[in-house]
């Protein structure tokens, strides 16, 4: 009984550390497109900023892995999509509220 406990908690605290690194890691990306291409409408349609995305997503991969959250064998396609999505959702949603709001740095 108390092993069971053991590993639903460190599922747990796998499953918050994930999400809230691609949360935080989108909405950096968000602010990082704001100093970068501004708030006017040539920063709204620069394409260059879902380049600075697909960066932050990629970048996550090595620092997860690195940070030992998970095994080698228990990485796979599920996880990667779902940082992609949580980056990207983040990003897309943060950016698009700096957008509408005219926020500068």
């Amino acid at each position: 009984m108390s092993t069971e406990s053991i590993s639903d908690r460190y599922e747990h605290i796998r499953s918050v550390s994930v999400t809230a690194l691609s949360a935080l890691l989108g909405v950096a990306t968000a602010f990082v497109c704001l100093s970068l291409y501004g708030t006017g409408e040539a920063g709204a349609q620069n394409q260059e900023a879902l380049l600075v995305v697909l960066g932050a997503i990629v970048i996550q991969f090595p620092l997860i892995k690195l940070s030992g959250i998970y095994n080698e064998d228990e990485f796979g396609a599920k996880h990667y999509l779902f940082i992609a999505f949580m980056t990207f959702s983040l990003w897309f949603v943060t950016w698009g509220i700096l957008l509408t709001t005219g926020v500068t740095i």
